[in-house]
């Protein structure tokens, strides 16, 4: 799996479909979750679509996509840079002081390999074929709303919450 992550390509919808429906069934997602970039695909909501369908109880998927412009975001990938203790860094908009050093610990930082543009590219390519349908399909249910992903973090959480208030408010 961890290949195809490097790669920049997607993990079968039976194997994700799979992984989400053990996690949704653990006790801690009664009062709601957040499924971040689930789904991927127009089977994976389907699917997905389906399974809520399935307990009464449980609300529609309300779906938010966060908008950045293509040559922001191609930035925020290929210039991060991570130390093996955690801390993370842009070579763009956070650089260490010295570059390739983390700042906390004074150890390399490394470019994960699905950091390249290469895979960034792979990466835009699936999208546009595979998860502009799943943009489209809770769009047209009303359940979908974009957020400009270039403000600050402030902002971008704040329209977050107002778009799942207003999503929520529709009565799905």
């Amino acid at each position: 799996m961890y290949a195809l992550v490097d790669r920049g390509t997607l993990v079968s919808d039976d194997l994700v479909n799979q992984m989400v429906a053990d996690r949704l069934s653990q006790p801690d997602t009664r009062r709601g979750y957040i499924l971040d970039g689930f789904p991927r695909t127009l089977n994976q909501a389907t699917w997905l679509d389906a399974q809520l369908a399935a307990d009464p109880t449980t609300l529609p998927v309300v779906a938010i996509s966060i908008v950045v412009d293509y040559d922001h975001l191609l930035r925020r990938i290929t210039g991060r840079r991570i130390c093996p203790s955690g801390h993370i860094y842009n070579t763009y908009s956070n650089p260490p002081a010295v570059p390739g050093i983390c700042d906390e610990d004074g150890t390399a930082l490394v470019q994960r390999p699905d950091d390249s543009e290469a895979v960034f590219v792979e990466r835009m390519k699936t999208f546009e074929s595979q998860t502009a349908p799943v943009v489209e399909h809770y769009r047209n249910q009303g359940r979908f709303e974009e957020i400009d992903g270039d403000q600050p973090v402030e902002q971008v959480t704040a329209a977050i919450e107002a778009a799942l208030k207003r999503l929520r408010a529709t009565k799905n």
